[in-house]
Order: C-alpha cells, then sequence, then structure tokens
C-alpha cells in the first residue's frame, strides 16, 4: 500500500512539474505550443502549460556585456587608430529577438558587432586623428549608439550604451604623431624664446635710454652747481680783495709758493729781483711794488 501511494505521489509530482512552470524578474520567457509562439513575457511567478504540447524558453533580461575585439578604424586622415571598445545592451521584445536570431544570444552579438564596427568605421572616418585623441570619443561613441539603434530593434535588443575601453596608435602612426607634437612643442618653445629675447631687448634698451637721461641729467645738475660754486667762490675772493688788496696779494703769493716748491726735487732758475721773490725782500712787497 505504502508503494502505491509513493508511485502515485511521484507520478503527481513528475505531472506538476511538466504542467507548470516559474518566471523570474530576471528572465524574459516565450511559451511555445506545437512549435508556435503562444505567450511572451508572462508575468513573474507560477504559470500552468500543458505537457508536451507547451514548451518554454527563458532567456535573461539583465543588461549583458557585448566584449568585440580590438579592431582598426580609419580617420579622415587615412590613419589607422586600433580601437577597443565594448556595449551595454539587453532584451527588450524577447518574441521579435526570437524571430530575428532563433534565440541563439551568439547569433544576435555576432550582428550587433557587425552593426557597431560598421557604425564605428563610419564615425572614425568624419574626424582627423587628432580630433579623435583629443576628445571627440565621447561624440563617435553616442553617434554609433544612435545609428546602431534602430538595427538593435530589429533584434529585439536595445542598445544601452557604447563606450571605448582603449584606443591606441600602430607603432608607425606613433611614431609619427610624436614627431609632429614633438616638432610643434619645439615650435612654440622657440616662439617662447624669440618673445622673450626681444622683451629682453626692449628692457635692457629702455634702461640704457634711462641710465643716458639720469647720467645726462646728474651731469647737467653737477655742471649748474660746480658753475654756482665757482661763482660764489670767485663773488668771494673779488669781496675779499676788496676789503684788504694787500692781504688778499700776499695769501696768494704764499699759496704760489706752497705749490711751486711742495716738492723736495723742485728747482727755478729766477733773477733775484724777480716779481716772484718780492715779499722775500721786503715783507710788505712795497720795493717790488715799487720797481714795478
Amino acid at each position: 500500500m505504502f508503494r502505491i501511494a509513493a508511485i502515485v505521489l511521484a507520478v503527481a509530482a513528475v505531472i506538476v512539474a511538466l504542467s507548470t512552470f516559474t518566471v523570474d524578474e530576471r528572465e524574459r520567457v516565450i511559451v511555445f505550443s506545437l512549435g508556435e509562439i503562444k505567450r511572451v513575457d508572462p508575468e513573474p511567478g507560477l504559470h500552468l502549460k500543458f505537457p508536451i504540447v507547451n514548451n518554454v524558453r527563458k532567456f535573461d533580461a539583465r543588461v549583458l556585456t557585448l566584449d568585440i575585439p580590438p579592431d582598426r578604424f580609419l580617420t579622415s586622415e587615412a590613419k589607422n587608430v586600433i580601437v577597443d571598445f565594448y556595449a551595454k545592451w539587453r532584451i527588450d521584445d524577447v518574441g521579435q529577438f526570437f524571430r530575428a536570431t532563433r534565440g541563439d544570444e551568439r547569433n544576435a552579438q555576432e550582428r550587433m558587432t557587425q552593426i557597431l564596427r560598421d557604425g564605428m568605421r563610419n564615425e572614425f572616418a568624419k574626424y582627423t586623428l587628432e580630433e579623435v585623441v583629443s576628445g571627440e570619443r565621447i561624440t563617435i561613441m553616442g553617434a554609433v549608439r544612435q545609428q546602431a539603434l534602430d538595427t538593435a530593434a530589429e533584434l529585439g535588443v536595445v542598445l544601452v550604451d557604447v563606450r571605448i575601453r582603449r584606443m591606441d596608435l600602430p607603432d608607425e602612426v606613433s611614431e609619427s604623431v610624436f614627431a609632429r607634437m614633438r616638432a610643434e612643442r619645439e615650435r612654440i618653445a622657440q616662439d617662447f624664446r624669440a618673445r622673450g629675447r626681444e622683451e629682453g631687448e626692449r628692457i635692457r634698451a629702455r634702461a640704457d635710454r634711462d641710465r643716458t637721461v639720469i647720467i645726462a641729467n646728474a651731469y647737467r645738475d653737477a655742471e649748474r652747481i660746480r658753475g654756482e660754486g665757482d661763482a660764489g667762490a670767485a663773488a668771494t675772493f673779488a669781496e675779499a680783495y676788496e676789503q684788504d688788496e694787500e692781504f688778499f696779494a700776499f695769501y696768494r703769493s704764499l699759496l704760489a709758493y706752497r705749490n711751486t716748491m711742495a716738492g723736495p726735487e723742485n728747482v727755478f732758475v729766477l733773477e733775484p729781483d724777480s716779481q716772484f721773490f718780492r715779499y722775500f725782500r721786503d715783507p710788505l712787497g712795497n720795493q717790488a711794488r715799487a720797481g714795478d
């Protein structure tokens, strides 16, 4: 009796298993009836089906990553660029996805890869190498995604995003680009040096001019002060001479004696009654003046 009950329960369990299926929120489901699509995307939960007549295919509804092998693309200058990029996609219309790809995810990925490569090739051909490297990649990725949206919809999928993982230049192109960059930086450096030399010459010329002006003004002021001093000295001597002509003559003679006889080897050949020695003969110099 126990054995019969166990067999009945086992058979019932098999029938229930063949007659029900569950739908997860992370899945897209198609229910077939004798090979034809009967239901698409039933609600998450437990559902019934007819054994043998109905069968169920489940697909991942999450966002998937499509890794595309690096490929070469030509810029508008006919320069090669090696681009490694990927795409994010998910199944949007599971019925259309099955009809377009027979439910083969690999087939869908191959077709999307070809679509994205074609779009990438078309977009890179619009830009120069410098524009691609300097920051146009975001624009390129947006354009590639926009162009692929309609074709992806025919496959029942939605293209969430397209991103460049890495972008390299072939060795020959890299050397050419680096040489051009070096030449450009050298040109900029030479321009800065030339402008620096020009500014230096301008500063030196201005400094020389200011120096010349300052020296000329100083010389002018010095000559003016010297002239004023000489004039003051002459006026003082004249005033002193007018006050005591005899003392002034004596004082000037003493200065002449001191200046001419300052050296130990000074030799003079003069007549004894020379005007130069009048104060030696007479302290008042009267005899000298009387003989003049």
